[in-house]
């Protein structure tokens, strides 16, 4: 599961100080960021956050949703014998507890680091590297696809990423994804009370971008209203079934970059997009 950056001003990449802005980044350059902060950071990541990953264990986010109460793929028993892509895989935490339950996961992801994670934990997960805007597999390949915050913030063109998925899967195929809550984007991406006040507009979709001395940008996260999110959906062919907004639970004290416990009593951190495809 890969998470929102944590914002900043300034900040450190390849011994360079770079600053954070927000502008334009298209398809290409945000894909070769994304490539490039994961597999530089997957090995912090990893360590920061593996505890509260497990090995085996499907997180839909900071709030700690676990898909084996959630169900939003369907039961979990109703999950065996099923080819179930996941993007954005990481260190192929979630593809682990799908094949525990009996389904045939495979798990892809842009950076190759991250995959290093997942053959360092082990199992026997097929594991992909590729862009999630041009995947590597026939059509109508797998029956179900998710990802926990994985691809999706990432892209400029999310419908392109939405088609591809579509063609992969069968009719009928469900496609989960989560991603930062849309509204968070007004506020500073803060854990304590500075992070309560709105800060911008929430209709400013300008990707938010961290670029080298040169201009190059290094990391790109790209904002979309709910609205926007919602036509998505719709104009990468599945219908939307239902969007999960996941409460804080009184159980998890931690801080993951913006999310606490006391932002997360009081907004929403995390939006999950159950879709079906359209026939």
């Amino acid at each position: 599961m890969n998470q929102e950056h944590e914002q900043d001003d300034r900040f450190e990449t390849d011994g360079d100080e770079a600053e954070a802005t927000r502008r334009d980044a298209g398809d290409a350059e945000s894909s070769r960021a994304s490539r490039g902060w994961w597999d530089r950071n997957a090995d912090e990541y990893q360590l920061e956050h593996g505890a509260f990953l497990g090995d085996d264990r499907f997180v839909w986010g900071p709030e700690g949703l676990d898909e084996a109460e959630a169900g939003l793929l369907g039961p979990a028993e109703g999950l065996k014998g099923l080819d179930v892509l996941e993007i954005g895989a990481g260190a192929a935490q979630c593809s682990r507890w799908l094949a525990a339950q009996g389904a045939r996961p495979v798990a892809l992801d842009l950076s190759h680091r991250q995959l290093q994670h997942a053959l360092r934990i082990g199992g026997e997960v097929p594991l992909v590297e590729a862009d999630a805007g041009a995947l590597p597999f026939r059509d109508g390949s797998f029956d179900l696809a998710c990802s926990a915050y994985g691809a999706v913030p990432f892209v400029a063109d999310p419908v392109r990423v939405f088609r591809e998925v579509r063609r992969v899967l069968r009719p009928g195929g469900r496609w989960v994804f989560s991603v930062t809550h849309p509204i968070r984007w007004a506020f500073p991406d803060e854990p304590g009370p500075e992070g309560l006040s709105v800060a911008a507009s929430y209709f400013d979709r300008t990707p938010y971008v961290e670029q080298d001395e040169s201009g190059r940008a290094v990391y790109v996260e790209h904002h979309r209203t709910l609205g926007d999110r919602v036509r998505d959906v719709v104009a990468g062919g599945f219908r939307l079934l239902d969007l999960v907004e996941p409460e804080w639970p009184a159980w998890n004290g931690q801080e993951w970059g913006g999310w606490s416990p006391l932002r997360g009593n009081l907004i929403p951190g995390t939006a999950i997009f159950v879709c079906e495809r359209e026939d």
